[in-house]
């Protein structure tokens, strides 16, 4: 009965904090906590109002970032986490209990998306958890709308590249598994929820860097790589997004928006790997998502550069070195978010 008070009481109060409008801010950064010597929350979210990062992602509902959260006009993606989405998937409780723990106790937290898992998919890690992904979805948008926030506060999971089956030519994007990827897909497009999307250049050229140039993947190529009918593309990232496009409009879902989960460049620890490089990635990434891709010219790409600081605990050790701000909270190299 607690709970239940709780939760009807709750309403009215969280309702008053979904008052703000970033839709001018597309660009965000993704907050990951590994690391032994992260400054604490509170100057983290000090340092995103600094420089004008007004979206983060964070991939477990850390208390004390909420808390950070609250009052400011940094909205946020809540990740909720791999391993409880078999349980909610089965409970439609317990999706409401996660709600009532990790939304509504913070009424003065911009929530924008709620992120349920992080790169589940048909094969490998996760693979166990993806028949359940959509019902958990499904449960946590009820809960949410339950609690009148079913417009406001988004579901959706955060997949990686690796659900297409095919990406190129971009406009020949297709998702490999559809028994699994349609009811995600029609989730979304019932929902008006935006496909979230991890999209990594680095890898695809670490990957083949003998038939993927670097210039075409760090943004300074000159001209044109790669002519795809009407599209023309000069950087990987553009195509790796639009492959996502055609596969959403090969999927019947054309309306269903991409976001962009997670991008960017290490500086450190491994293949190409350098301040440089991660510079002209992070910034010229800045300038491009304010446009659009070949495929969706003059709409702004939401997207969030992973990671805003390094974290020391990750493995292997190119993972240290994401960060476009070191842990003393200096930049790594001049990056505008305005």
């Amino acid at each position: 009965m607690a709970d239940s008070v709780f939760f009807n009481l709750t309403i009215i109060v969280v309702l008053s904090a979904f008052y703000l409008d970033t839709t001018d801010a597309q660009m965000g950064a993704c907050y990951g906590f590994l690391g032994s010597n992260l400054p604490p929350p509170e100057e983290v979210i000090a340092l995103c109002k600094q420089h004008n990062i007004q979206r983060v992602r964070i991939y477990n509902p850390n208390p004390q970032v909420l808390q950070a959260l609250g009052g400011s006009n940094v909205s946020v993606i809540v990740g909720l986490a791999n391993e409880d989405i078999i349980g909610i998937a089965n409970d439609p409780d317990l999706a409401k209990s996660w709600v009532q723990n990790n939304v509504l106790k913070y009424p003065t937290v911009n929530f924008r998306y709620i992120a349920v898992g992080n790169e589940i998919g048909q094969d490998g890690e996760g693979s166990s958890i993806a028949p359940s992904l959509a019902p958990a979805m499904q449960n946590v948008y009820n809960a949410l709308t339950a609690a009148g926030l079913g417009q406001k506060v988004k579901v959706s999971t955060a997949l990686s590249m690796g659900v297409l089956g095919a990406s190129y030519p971009p406009s020949q994007g297709i998702f490999k598994a559809p028994s699994f990827i349609n009811p995600i897909v029609s989730f979304l497009s019932k929902t008006q929820s935006p496909f979230l999307v991890n999209v990594y250049p680095y890898f695809a050229y670490i990957s083949d860097p003998s038939d993927i140039r670097l210039d075409y993947a760090v943004f300074t190529s000159p001209a044109a790589v790669v002519n795809d009918g009407p599209y023309q593309y000069q950087n990987l990232f553009s195509a790796m997004v639009d492959a996502v496009h055609a596969a959403l409009e090969h999927a019947g879902a054309p309306n269903v928006e991409v976001v962009v989960s997670e991008t960017g460049w290490p500086s450190a620890g491994g293949t190409a790997t350098t301040i440089d490089n991660a510079k002209s990635y992070n910034s010229n990434l800045l300038e491009m998502v304010k446009n659009g891709t070949p495929r969706k010219p003059g709409k702004p790409l939401e997207t969030y550069i992973f990671d805003l600081i390094d974290e020391n605990q990750k493995e292997p050790e190119t993972e240290k070195h994401w960060g476009i701000f070191r842990p003393n909270k200096q930049p790594k190299y001049p990056l505008s978010f305005d």
